[in-house]
């Protein structure tokens, strides 16, 4: 008898694990795709090499940032360059959101 008392309970535990689990991922994804409202594609062209890339944000804005780092990353070689880099006027800049 103690032995299914102690299985119901191991049963139990891994129920309510699996439960607050898949809440807290639910959580995370929802959370995460409200915040997206804008898209944004860019090019930026630095020390002769131009890289084109896309970002999402909350504001057009963040998106163009997110957008222009992502590009910048592929492209800049230590701080000085990434600084030097975002600071760039990007090309062919489209939004949506």
């Amino acid at each position: 008898m103690a032995q299914r008392n102690t299985k119901a309970k191991k049963r139990t535990g891994m129920w309510i694990f699996l439960a607050v689990f898949t809440g807290f991922v639910a959580i995370l994804i929802f959370g995460s795709l409200r915040t997206v409202q804008a898209e944004c594609s860019l090019c930026v062209e630095f020390r002769g090499q131009r890289q084109c890339r896309t970002g999402s944000g909350a504001t057009p804005k963040d998106a163009e940032a997110a957008a222009q780092r992502a590009a910048c990353a592929v492209m800049a070689a230590g701080m000085d360059d990434s600084i030097a880099c975002q600071n760039a006027r990007p090309q062919q800049v489209s939004c949506t959101g």
